[in-house]
């Protein structure tokens, strides 16, 4: 690997300072940024709104019935409906998170991003109206069609930000996607208070606001540009590529930004298009499409939804007056330790944080299962374990909540990329699925003991990201890639002699002209 030559350093770190200072936070970008990570918000929201009215929707469920066939409804078909309305969610995310890859190649990242929109918008538009039609079927409907959104929005979102961002910023704008989503779960929890929409009258209008992120993203997504990296390297369309840039930048002359994809594109042109299966079968994908699965499982299997399962219960043998507040406490501590990863995720890394947030869900997991076991005979027990619980959600936040939804998109580059968020995205919505409807079978088997199965899980994950996940914090795709390809000795030294170099993915700062490598292009800065 040849090395920048020692005069043009501090030309490239002077440049460095000066455009991450000025130029890259421009209105267009930051616009960009956000209309993307509206989708998030609608993620989330789905995910949290429809646990707080869950008796007032059976009821409801319960006089439809009554209308249709004069009779109460039998409670095993009661339950059978409720879980149906909930894991549909769930069905629908995992068949269309699968096609993730098609659809953003198809249309383009911002397109697929605004059509899927109406998803959201016949969804959200059934449940609102399934009370006035008194239909149970219009709600779940409505629950598989705002799954299959969110299942396109959870690939489409980070592939966007992703993109655009430079790689000074690619972390921390990575986690506004769970940021978002977090941001989503606490506002549902809100508006279902009984104090607010949570009421026999009201709930239509809390599920059916799920249309008001939707409209919002429709409406401000012509004003984004399509990403660049899209345009040029899968639609080979330099020029608008190059306008895109000037947009995100502000910078007028934009050609040095383009020796990457340049390069990437060559790389691509000499490759077959990669599918899904050749993800497996070449030994050039499997290792990096293997540690993305097992990061979104990571994030699934951590125990975070049986954290949330537990913790009314909990809050009510200590003696809190009102549980739902102080779900919504752990919700707000969800946000707080969210923003504090967006801080961290830059100076200690993703694999670092990773790490340590599942390390900490490890120790927080043994800590909730011992205070369960001994709350009966240790009334104080209870005290633990809300504190676990806060301690649960919040190193979730710090590691496997944010990190596996944007970690595919480092590890690929623009030709695997599209089937690798696919890929990704599936096995999270699978693990999801899974968790939804077999948790409360393995809960009413073990009882607290079931917190030490998502201990060992966490143990497994913490061992694996240690031995088989590289850093790729201030690296370009090509150097994450290469770090595969070598010996692990070699694989090391490259990282640890990379880190201290910044960098930017879409802006190659130093002057083409005095630091070229031997063969006539640009050096990487990173």
């Amino acid at each position: 690997m040849n090395e920048i030559p020692h005069e043009c350093h501090h030309v490239i770190y002077k440049r460095t300072d000066f455009t991450r200072d000025s130029k890259i936070l421009t209105g267009t970008f930051v616009l960009s940024v956000f209309t993307a990570v509206l989708g998030s918000l609608e993620f989330g929201y789905n995910i949290g709104v429809i646990n707080a009215p869950q008796k007032i929707i059976e009821q409801e469920y319960n006089a439809t019935w009554v209308h249709r066939y004069g009779e109460p409804i039998p409670a095993g078909t009661l339950t059978s409906l409720w879980s149906l309305s909930v894991a549909i969610f769930s069905i629908g995310g995992m068949l269309s998170s699968s096609c993730v890859g098609f659809v953003s190649e198809w249309l383009g990242r911002r397109k697929a991003m605004l059509i899927n929109n109406m998803f959201a918008f016949i969804g959200g538009s059934l449940m609102g109206l399934s009370k006035l039609c008194r239909s149970y079927e219009m709600l779940i409907l409505g629950r598989f069609i705002i799954g299959a959104y969110c299942g396109l929005a959870s690939g489409l979102t980070p592939m966007y930000v992703g993109e655009i961002a430079p790689t000074s910023l690619r972390g921390a704008l990575g986690t506004l996607h769970q940021l978002a989503i977090v941001t989503g779960i606490l506002i549902a929890q809100v508006l279902g208070l009984e104090s607010l929409l949570g009421v026999e009258d009201l709930w239509p209008i809390l599920l059916g606001l799920a249309v008001v992120p939707a409209v919002f993203q429709m409406a401000l997504l012509p004003f984004c540009p399509e990403s660049p990296r899209f345009l040029y390297i899968v639609r080979c369309q330099e020029h608008q590529a190059k306008r895109g840039l000037r947009r995100l930048t502000g910078r007028q002359d934009v050609s040095s930004m383009l020796v990457e994809m340049k390069e990437e594109k060559r790389k691509m042109d000499m490759e077959r298009k990669v599918s899904i299966l050749e993800l497996f079968r070449s030994p050039l994908y499997r290792q990096p499409i293997i540690i993305s699965i097992l990061l979104q499982l990571s994030q699934q299997l951590s125990g975070i939804n049986a954290i949330f399962y537990y913790s009314t219960s909990i809050f009510m043998k200590a003696g809190v007056q009102s549980p739902v507040y102080a779900t919504i406490g752990a919700g707000v501590v969800n946000c707080a330790f969210t923003v504090v990863s967006l801080f961290l995720i830059e100076r200690m890394g993703r694999r670092t944080l990773h790490m340590l947030g599942l390390g900490g869900m490890c120790i927080c997991a043994v800590i909730m299962t011992t205070a369960l076991a001994l709350l009966d005979s240790i009334p104080w027990m209870s005290y633990i374990s809300m504190l676990a619980i806060f301690g649960f959600v919040a190193f979730f936040e710090i590691g496997p909540g944010p990190i596996p939804w944007f970690f595919v998109a480092e590890l690929f580059s623009q030709g695997p990329r599209p089937a690798a968020m696919a890929v990704a995205g599936f096995s999270n919505w699978t693990a999801n699925f899974i968790i939804g409807m077999c948790f409360q079978y393995v809960a009413e088997l073990c009882g607290p003991y079931t917190f030490l199965i998502f201990a060992a899980l966490l143990l497994f994950f913490l061992i694996f990201t240690f031995f088989r996940v590289p850093e790729t914090r201030g690296k370009t795709f090509d150097q994450i890639g290469a770090s595969f390809h070598q010996d692990s000795a070699g694989m090391m030294d490259s990282m640890n002699m990379e880190l201290g170099k910044p960098s930017t993915e879409l802006d190659y700062l130093g002057e083409n002209s005095s630091c070229l490598k031997s063969d006539g292009t640009a050096h990487s800065l990173e």
